[in-house]
């Protein structure tokens, strides 16, 4: 009898695609820790709007679903939808409590152009 692995329904990938930094991973795990869903996941995603052309939208959720790439980075998974794979790629997502320029913020280098708020983007 062969036992053959039933396929994930999403994939697995690294950090290369995108990747946190121990303070993004501290926040998320304490705000994941507070929603009652300490396995859940950091959803990254890339949509139309904002003053550049692109805005990144994040959610936590309870995990990957299929077609998904899922990234453990900082202990913290992951999930991005194929097509917001394209755009996130080498990115770096960090977070700071400072009062005037506080939160998270994505560092990506596939971005041309920045608006001034610093929330929507060109590639």
């Amino acid at each position: 009898m062969s036992s053959l692995a039933t396929p994930l329904p999403y994939r697995i990938g690294n950090e290369k695609l995108c990747r946190i930094t121990q303070a993004a991973a501290d926040k998320l795990i304490s705000l994941l820790t507070r929603q009652g869903r300490p396995g859940g996941a950091l959803r990254v995603a890339i949509i139309g709007g904002g003053c550049s052309g692109l805005q990144y939208k994040m959610d936590l959720v309870d995990g990957p679903v299929p077609r998904d790439i899922m990234v453990e980075s900082q202990s913290v998974r992951i999930v991005i939808d194929p097509k917001s794979a394209l755009f996130v790629s080498g990115s770096e997502l960090d977070y700071s409590d400072d009062l005037q320029k506080g939160g998270f913020k994505v560092t990506n280098p596939n971005a041309v152009a920045h608006c001034s708020c610093g929330e929507s983007f060109s590639a």
